[in-house]
């Protein structure tokens, strides 16, 4: 039964990791395909590839999800905190994708399991969660914010004189390469993720055992993530490539830029679980804004905002729910 049990929960996250890929398909490829430098199809076997790589290019933001945020919980008992944890950060995911909200899945995940180790009488460990979560949740997108509009203004200054046609057709060239790195960065993230669930579920299940990463894991957690994202988000593409402002190639390009170097700065340096919807949004408000702040859609943006400051303890409610109603049906 311990076995089965074991499978279930991996199972869950797998469709977690599925529902992150199709979640946030839109922000590694939404700019390249509002922009045209990319077809839809061609934007999505990109990511999907892109994702697949990223997933084995670090394991320190892995080590982060499985050992920093919550002491690890034991038995059966531990396995439906985790299960409940990973069931309320799936229905987030589906509601925001459901109302095309860019909200973030790492967010859904990292409340789901606050949320159900709270209500299952598990240790959270606080001060993980404010240096790895909470800090760079406000830390990331104004640094988005600041690097996408300061790229931007580079990129105007230095191609001041240039043709404007030949420009423009050179940065929907130079997209492919930008919206490649950021799907690269995306895996890099987002896969790691799912990787740290699942060890932790092999620990409670076998505490002896470690928290190192099988190369199983690392297959079935990218290429779970790759399926999503080949399925893509159209909803969450249309909000970030066309509501927030109408992009052009550089703009796109600046935006992406920024993005794939925070996502591998945050991964490599701090071994912090970036969310990169906030990072992607973030960078598409600081390039749209120099070209007037007007530009920029705020009421959108705002409604974006709002939506990452209730992800959290969203998720993590929902996630106690869902475990108290294991244990009222299982015991």
């Amino acid at each position: 039964m311990d076995t089965f049990v074991l499978l279930v929960t991996i199972a869950v996250a797998l469709f977690f990791t599925y529902t992150n890929g199709f979640h946030d398909s839109a922000n590694a490829i939404a700019t390249s395909v509002s922009t045209r430098a990319l077809t839809p199809k061609a934007a999505l076997a990109m990511a999907a590839v892109m994702n697949l790589l990223g997933a084995f290019l670090g394991s320190k933001v892995a080590g982060t999800v499985s050992k920093g945020l919550i002491a690890t919980p034991e038995g059966r008992h531990g396995m439906g905190i985790l299960f409940a944890g990973l069931a309320g950060a799936i229905v987030w995911n589906l509601v925001t994708w459901y109302f095309g909200l860019p909200s973030s899945s790492s967010h859904a995940l990292f409340g789901g399991l606050v949320g159900a180790a709270l209500a299952g009488g598990t240790e959270v460990h606080w001060d993980g969660v404010v240096d790895k979560v909470i800090v760079p949740m406000f830390v990331s997108p104004v640094v988005g914010l600041l690097v996408g509009y300061l790229v931007m203004l580079a990129i105007l200054w230095f191609f001041r004189r240039a043709n404007p046609h030949k420009a423009k057709r050179g940065f929907r060239m130079a997209q492919t390469l930008s919206a490649a790195a950021m799907a690269l960065g995306h895996g890099l993230q987002d896969a790691q993720k799912t990787m740290g669930v699942v060890v932790l579920a092999l620990v409670i299940h076998d505490p002896g055992r470690g928290f190192g990463i099988p190369i199983w894991v690392k297959l079935i957690c990218a290429a779970m993530m790759s399926l999503g994202t080949y399925a893509g988000g159209w909803r969450i593409m249309r909000t970030l490539g066309r509501r927030i402002i109408d992009l052009d190639p550089p703009q796109g390009f600046a935006a992406e830029t920024t993005s794939a170097a925070i996502l591998y700065t945050t991964s490599y340096v701090f071994a912090a679980p970036v969310s990169t919807t906030h990072v992607i949004t973030s960078a598409i408000m600081g390039v749209g804004a120099t070209k007037r702040v007007k530009a920029v859609r705020w009421g959108v943006a705002k409604n974006i905002v709002g939506g990452w400051f209730i992800t959290m303890p969203a998720a993590a409610l929902v996630a106690a729910a869902c475990f108290y109603l294991v244990q009222l049906v299982f015991g």
